[in-house]
């Protein structure tokens, strides 16, 4: 097993994620802030420290690990456009910088489904992500969820009759497949198995992959 350092892990998805990693004897580094330290689950070591500050993000590092960029603003929403630009792009420009000067073997983000009608703001800070990891040369792997349903997350099921709706209309098939719901579950699963691969090329998981890759 692996090495595999975390920003952004003291939260919706990544607690989860940093418990089953463990669970699968990784060695796991979070970086959290002193304020959310008690969040991280017990096994992890923790590096205290802004996932917004590129120095502290290389002093979680270690040689050759996996870093797993998890870091966004909750519940987002289009009146969050400066958050996004403020947080999660700020975190993955540092991320970029830290990356430049460690020895990372395998960056994995998380973006968002695209292209969608509505929630630009946010698709254009996550694919200006996209590109801001690509461009370091390190392997990379990005999920694209639309919407992760789970504890505090479940207003969308009310939709899903319409999305099977949509899945059988041959001209609305592929939009209702790409910006599709998850589950916490699938998603958490979909990021241990991209750790457990390791690097190997740049990848995108779309709806779909996430969906298959983690419920196996």
């Amino acid at each position: 097993m692996g090495s595999v350092t975390i920003a952004g892990g003291t939260g919706y998805i990544g607690r989860a994620l940093i418990a089953r990693l463990i669970a699968a004897g990784h060695q796991v580094t979070a970086l959290a802030r002193p304020a959310s330290i008690n969040k991280v689950p017990a096994g992890a070591r923790i590096v205290e420290g802004s996932a917004l500050n590129a120095d502290d993000i290389a002093r979680s590092l270690t040689s050759e690990c996996t870093l797993v960029l998890l870091v966004g603003t909750p519940h987002p929403n289009p009146r969050k456009a400066r958050e996004f630009n403020d947080v999660d792009l700020a975190s993955v420009r540092a991320a970029a910088d830290a990356i430049k000067r460690s020895k990372v073997a395998h960056v994995i983000y998380v973006s968002v489904a695209h292209p969608a009608p509505v929630m630009e703001a946010y698709i254009a800070v996550r694919t200006e992500g996209e590109r801001l990891l690509r461009e370091t040369g390190v392997p990379l792997t990005v999920l694209r969820p639309w919407y992760v349903l789970g504890p505090g997350h479940w207003w969308p099921i009310a939709l899903i009759p319409l999305y099977k709706l949509f899945e059988q209309i041959p001209s609305k098939r592929e939009t209702a497949l790409r910006l599709g719901l998850v589950t916490h579950q699938q998603m958490v699963g979909a990021l241990a198995a991209a750790v457990n691969q390791g690097a190997s090329g740049d990848r995108i998981l779309d709806v779909p992959a996430i969906r298959m890759t983690g419920t196996n």
